[in-house]
């Protein structure tokens, strides 16, 4: 779902009948006892609705509920600044959603996802670089990350290579294993078998090398990006460039730029 109230999660959805369809899903799998995860991705346009939320998942009976704050990758980079939450927003949502996990505990599990511009550490991305995942793309090509196609790196494809060559061989799933790739402050930090030097793709992304330590990190001299925008979600003075929606026309005119 993207909100609880049927007009906000239509616009969203970019279809008047998504919110119907959604509820008559939920139906459907609750009638024949199947177990339901309700998913939630959490933004400034509906975290505030989180109480409306979680009603919604108990009257629809499901069995967890994941709140998933949106990560800012791909589109939703794109439109950062109008879909970050406040701290205070997002302490709200938290706190609603631990008083719910109090009095529902035995009904419904409930995972609620931080994003990680708010935390200090970054996340151990994949649990490591090429460790325990490899995603295959429709086209074929093999990735050790969702996002991976985002860094300069050629990845093999899986119509020409086998898996066994693809997971031990390829440069694209060796790149980052280990730590001999890593600079400072990632090469002598302690934390780095924990979280593997965070994402390489947000590295990427948001200091121009994937070898850089994650921003997310207080350590990294690019942490005063993380924070930058972290500062404009609490104050958002001035205009924030409205929300572009994923559809052919807006990916053709991103790709030209």
């Amino acid at each position: 779902f993207q909100d609880s109230e049927k007009e906000l999660n239509d616009q969203i959805a970019g279809s008047h009948k998504a919110f119907n369809k959604k509820l008559e899903m939920a139906q459907v799998v609750k009638e024949f006892d199947y177990p339901m995860v309700i998913n939630f991705v959490l933004h400034r346009h509906n975290i505030d609705h989180i109480e409306s939320i979680l009603d919604l998942c108990l009257q629809l009976g499901a069995d967890y509920v994941e709140l998933a704050n949106v990560q800012y990758y791909g589109w939703g980079l794109h439109n950062r600044d109008d879909l970050m939450p406040s701290a205070e927003q997002l302490r709200h949502a938290e706190e609603v959603t631990q008083r719910y996990r109090k009095q529902y505990q035995n009904k419904m599990q409930f995972i609620f996802v931080v994003p990680d511009y708010y935390e200090t550490r970054p996340k151990g991305c994949m649990n490591g670089w090429g460790s325990v995942f490899l995603t295959v793309a429709p086209d074929g090509l093999a990735l050790p990350c969702h996002s991976a196609r985002d860094l300069p790196i050629t990845f093999p494809n899986v119509k020409t290579t086998a898996l066994r060559d693809i997971w031990y061989g390829s440069d694209g799933f060796n790149r980052y294993r280990g730590d001999e790739w890593m600079a400072e402050p990632c090469r002598s930090c302690q934390e780095k078998e924990k979280d593997f030097g965070g994402c390489r793709c947000q590295a990427y992304l948001l200091t121009g090398k994937a070898e850089n330590a994650d921003p997310v990190c207080d350590k990294s001299p690019h942490h005063h990006v993380i924070q930058a925008a972290v500062m404009r979600a609490q104050h958002r003075e001035g205009d924030v460039q409205p929300l572009l929606f994923r559809n052919t026309k807006n990916s053709k005119q991103l790709a030209e730029r």
